[in-house]
């Protein structure tokens, strides 16, 4: 679904410079990754927002450092460098809220992230001045005091600033580089260990910073790889759903195209049939060419053929655009079978085929249209002798499920279909390797015909086959359409007043 576009190329780390022509609230978008410096851009926006979120922490660790250090300390020293502090932290503020008021271009962005640093670098010095306005005077625990407090504003800065390392280096580095400064001056072995503590802190505060940044630079990247997957699934999506639209459009308009020529062609075929019969029967004479007859033969056989092929396609059009309507009536499986086998009869015999029928005389009689369970006995059965060879056999039998349904069986010893063509034989017009091979007639229609009729009853079709081992077809009904005990007896009885009354006992039975 992605192009090559969507895979983010190698990308400098070292490059902190981004696209701003998306706001900062946008997703980034789904084809422009990470090589076109959204990335960047993003980890700009994430410290503008976390300085704008947690602004009240450095004026408040700005007020506790005033208050204690007036212990020793004049009112004019610490009020100063409180206001100093305070204005310097307004004019990030300032610069973080006015970024946000429009779309910044790249040279502007460059622009502001020098302003940033200068905001960070200005407001870490001035953090650094209590290292030297506020230490003559104080004791060793106060100046202990002064380098923790500064110790936890570099704290405060990392944990704001982790995503931009610019800023950060500007920020926490004028702070180490005070503190290490005022530890070296003081030059005893505690300052100088403490200092050097602090320098090393440092660094390692910027290793774990880097690799901050690097896991949300690779988070950014991964979002914007995800988006753009997630867009190219909606528009797959709604490219298929569209799609599938157009195939039921056209599968209705099939439908009806279908039902409209096979019901315009069967007139014509009825009068061809008819006059075909008429000449065959020399009904207004004796023909004088004799292969005039078997001509006119030839022509009712084939007419036969089409107009059988007509109604399949028109049953089959009928079902797929769901205006096959059923009139159900109690029907007994053993006669519906035994009609069917007496009229298949003569075609087997053809064939020398022995069709052994075994349906229970007390198996509960059906809920259905008896005109589809006769066309789906006749499809089936009527393929099974088309395919098994002469001599074969063909065995019927029926019963009922576990779930209280009831299934007709029709196996025979033909050869079989081949697994990968089991799916296909149920799908209209579709014709198998083996019927290909050695020419047998038909359209393919039996076994789709089959399918809608027992869906259209609510129950399923299921074919067992392999190579050489023959086929097995069996139709199962569901059991709502079993008429077993009382409701099945009221149902078959003759006494009955009328068919009304019959179906209004199935309907609430």
């Amino acid at each position: 679904m992605g192009t090559d576009n969507d895979m983010a190329p190698p990308v400098d780390r070292y490059n902190f410079l981004g696209d701003p022509s998306k706001e900062p609230s946008e997703p980034l978008p789904s084809k422009a990754p990470a090589a076109d410096g959204h990335w960047q851009h993003q980890l700009l926006v994430m410290f503008l927002k976390n300085q704008i979120r947690v602004s009240p922490a450095m004026p408040v660790l700005a007020v506790l450092l005033m208050l204690t250090s007036l212990q020793w300390t004049s009112l004019l020293v610490a009020f100063g460098w409180f206001v100093a502090a305070i204005c310097c932290l307004g004019i990030q503020f300032y610069l973080c809220q006015a970024y946000f008021k429009r779309e910044r271009s790249q040279d502007e962005q460059r622009d502001w992230i020098g302003m940033l640093s200068a905001s960070e670098l200005l407001i870490g010095m001035c953090w650094c001045l209590p290292l030297f306005l506020f230490w003559n005077g104080a004791t060793a625990m106060q100046h202990v005091y002064l380098i923790a407090s500064i110790m936890a504003v570099i704290a405060v800065r990392l944990l704001i600033v982790n995503s931009f390392m610019p800023v950060l280096v500007a920020g926490t580095g004028v702070l180490t580089i005070g503190v290490a400064l005022r530890c070296v001056y003081e030059a005893e072995p505690v300052y100088l260990a403490l200092g050097g503590t602090i320098v090393a802190l440092e660094a390692f505060f910027l290793l774990v910073a880097r690799n901050l940044q690097e896991t949300a630079r690779d988070m950014l990247i991964f979002r914007a790889q995800k988006d753009s997957l997630i867009a190219d699934l909606r528009r797959e999506k709604a490219k298929a759903e569209e799609e599938k639209q157009r195939a039921e459009e056209a599968n209705l308009a099939k439908s009806a195209f279908l039902a409209t020529m096979s019901h315009e062609l069967r007139t014509p075929l009825n009068a061809i049939m008819g006059f075909s019969e008429v000449i065959k029967r020399e009904m207004f004479g004796p023909m004088t060419v004799p292969v005039y007859k078997n001509y006119a033969d030839d022509i009712h056989h084939s007419g036969h053929y089409l107009l059988a092929l007509i109604n399949d396609i028109l049953d089959l059009s009928r079902i797929e655009a769901g205006r096959r309507e059923i009139n159900d009536e109690p029907l007994s499986v053993l006669v519906a079978v035994e009609e069917v086998n007496h009229l298949l009869l003569l075609k087997a015999a053809e064939k020398n085929i022995e069709v052994a029928v075994k349906v229970p005389d007390n198996l509960p009689k059906l809920m259905a249209d008896k005109r589809a369970l006769n066309q789906v006995i006749i499809n089936i059965l009527s393929n099974a002798i088309k395919f098994t060879p002469a001599g074969g056999n063909i065995h019927i039998s029926s019963g009922r499920t576990s779930e209280g349904g009831l299934f007709i069986t029709f196996r025979d010893n033909g050869p079989g279909i081949p697994a990968h063509e089991i799916e296909a034989a149920l799908s209209a017009f579709a014709r198998g390797s083996f019927a290909t091979k050695k020419a047998i007639d038909g359209a393919g229609l039996g076994l789709s015909i089959v399918k809608g009729l027992m869906e259209v009853h609510g129950g399923t079709v299921n074919i067992q086959s392999g190579v050489g081992t023959g086929t097995e077809v069996t139709v199962t009904f569901p059991e709502r359409r079993v008429l077993g005990g009382p409701r099945g007896e009221v149902l078959a009885a003759p006494t009955i007043a009328s068919e009304s009354q019959r179906k209004l006992i199935a309907i609430t039975g």
